[in-house]
């Protein structure tokens, strides 16, 4: 793997898109990123992750051209067409299955895995597009290359499973080509490519000179701010550069939208008596089009002027004069068709963001670690307010670095992941993860609401049997292993899997004990035999968890199905 071409896809909440080598050796030099936004007079890393549909739901556009699409359209075409924004966060802090969808602008839906399987289709197709551009005519097809999927560190394993399914619908790989798909967490390939950065790569200076990787015992925080998470991981450098996970990763959904969102509250406030709600229902577009200048002017610490879409005006003016609708909010003032916000009342917006960033912070230094940097990813760290924030709370305690292009740095490090995934040695479990055990009853250690009775004697149900403890270090290619007998019925046994925040827990029917999937062994064996076992072998210091099985008695390893998606 590490020897083959490399794709990377950053699949974020607001922007997208992918970096890729075409050498198959670690030459940092021949990696090449695709820039976005030439027709419409731009050049930037990533691009606006939306995706526009006709009414039968067939691909239209992606990124600046489905905007750009979408705003020129007439109104009553808005509302029979599905154009989707910023949809990744459907997929956060939720048990995912194979039938959710989400809302179009319209308030139209579509099946979630359609919507981001032909995003990832196209990312895909126009990589190879522009890498055949590149290759004198050189063929080469999506198997020939090793694909790096992005996901947040704190999804959930049945959101890695759905954006495995939809990299599989993508046609990024096949059933038989899997083992070509890497899924990545984001800080994590941020942290990979700026352990390699030297100072001036880093918009502040505050900085020793020597790289990261060159200093084994180094401790640091990245913080991915992104539109939708905000997606924290700590690692500490090993001798040869590599990383160890010092602390479980951590998170909210508190990213840059939610900004978004409270200026969105905001206008709402400005607007009252129905205005903003008329409009954002009957002219979708142009809130679009409204927010996308708004995202540009909050990267900066100053006042924002915005001017009022002309739609927009016309419906507060048939209420009353404009004028008024200022007279009771504090921090914004109406000037001929302009909005101005306040720099205090713009710092106000970002709040519940900056809390909750403060927060998982605060709580990280409270442990006994020797923290020497807090680095700074995501397209949300280009904000002055949050920058200074950070430094102003922990720029006593630690080092606040943050790259010069910080939008960059997950897709660019996700191209060094996928030429060594083992380049994190350790991981810390997320949670204590375990299976469903039935157990020879014991009136010593067991409860009697458990027990049943069959003619092989009696028996404790529902038994959670331990494999990995929340905060415990796992290397990432290290196995637990479980050994089970088969159900003498059937050629199949499923066993349940389990988690949970508690480190010791009995029953997996206590409070707090979550089923989060199954595992479906294949054993193939017309008879039972009574002194048979199957040792499962989980892997759970990789990105995703892998599974596989053995039986003992004959050495055959069988397939294993692990699903974490709700039918």
């Amino acid at each position: 793997m590490g020897d083959s071409y490399i794709i990377a896809i950053d699949f974020g909440t607001a922007y997208s898109g992918y970096a890729f080598t075409l050498t198959p050796r670690q030459d940092d030099s021949d990696l090449r990123l695709k820039f976005w936004g030439e027709e419409v007079g731009l050049e930037t890393p990533k691009a606006p992750t939306c995706i526009l549909f006709d009414e039968h739901e067939e691909f239209m556009e992606f990124g600046y051209r489905a905007k750009v699409a979408y705003l020129k359209m007439r109104d009553e075409d808005t509302r029979k067409k599905l154009f989707f924004d910023s949809f990744k966060m459907a997929l956060y802090g939720k048990k995912l299955n194979r039938n959710l969808t989400i809302t179009a602008a319209n308030g139209k839906q579509m099946k979630a895995m359609q919507v981001v399987s032909e995003t990832l289709r196209f990312l895909k197709e126009d990589a190879l597009n522009t890498i055949a551009e590149n290759t004198a005519g050189n063929k080469l097809i999506a198997s020939d290359f090793t694909w790096v999927l992005t996901v947040p560190a704190i999804w959930d394993s049945s959101a890695k499973q759905f954006m495995r399914e939809a990299a599989t619908q993508a046609g990024i790989v096949t059933t038989k080509t899997e083992g070509n798909l890497i899924i990545a967490l984001e800080p994590e390939a941020a942290s990979v490519w700026c352990k390699k950065l030297a100072a001036d790569g880093f918009i502040t200076l505050n900085h020793d000179g020597v790289t990261l990787d060159q200093q084994p015992g180094t401790q640091y925080i990245v913080v991915d701010c992104g539109g939708g998470t905000i997606d924290v991981t700590v690692h500490e450098v090993l001798p040869g550069g590599s990383l160890k996970e010092l602390h479980k990763a951590s998170g909210n959904g508190l990213g840059g939208q939610t900004v978004d969102r409270k200026f969105k509250e905001f206008l709402r406030e400005i607007f009252c008596d129905g205005v903003w709600e008329e409009f954002e229902r009957e002219f979708p577009s142009e809130v679009q089009k409204l927010m996308y200048y708004f995202t540009i002017f909050k990267r900066n610490d100053d006042d924002v002027e915005i001017s009022c879409p002309y739609k927009l005006g016309n419906l507060a003016q048939k209420q009353k004069d404009i004028e008024e609708f200022f007279v009771t909010v504090s921090g914004a003032l109406w000037d001929e068709g302009t909005i101005t916000v306040s720099r205090d009342k713009m710092r106000s917006l970002f709040d519940e963001s900056l809390n909750g960033i403060t927060g998982i912070l605060g709580e990280i230094l409270q442990y006994d670690l020797n923290i020497e940097y807090i680095v700074l990813v995501g397209g949300f760290a280009e904000s002055q307010i949050l920058r200074q924030h950070v430094k102003d709370e922990f720029g006593h305690q630690c080092k606040v670095l943050c790259p010069s292009r910080p939008q960059e740095a997950i897709v660019k490090g996700a191209v060094q992941f996928g030429r060594n995934p083992a380049m994190v040695v350790s991981r810390q479990s997320a949670f204590t993860y375990g299976v469903a055990l039935t157990d020879v009853f014991d009136h010593s250690k067991h409860r009697e609401d458990h027990s049943f009775t069959d003619k092989y004697g009696v028996w404790c149900k529902d038994v959670f049997y331990k494999l990995v403890e929340i905060g415990e270090d796992v290397g990432w290619d290290e196995s637990r292993e479980h050994f089970f007998a088969p159900s003498p019925l059937g050629t199949r046994t499923t066993i349940r899997f389990f988690l949970t925040e508690k480190k010791n827990p009995e029953y997996v029917d206590e409070w707090g004990v979550e089923k989060i999937g199954s595992f479906v062994v294949d054993t193939p064996m017309s008879t039972w035999v009574h002194d048979r076992n199957i040792k499962l072998e989980i892997k759970f210091g990789s990105s995703e968890m892998r599974a596989t099985a053995t039986d003992i008695s004959s050495g055959s390893r069988m397939s294993i199905s692990l699903d974490f998606m709700t039918k």
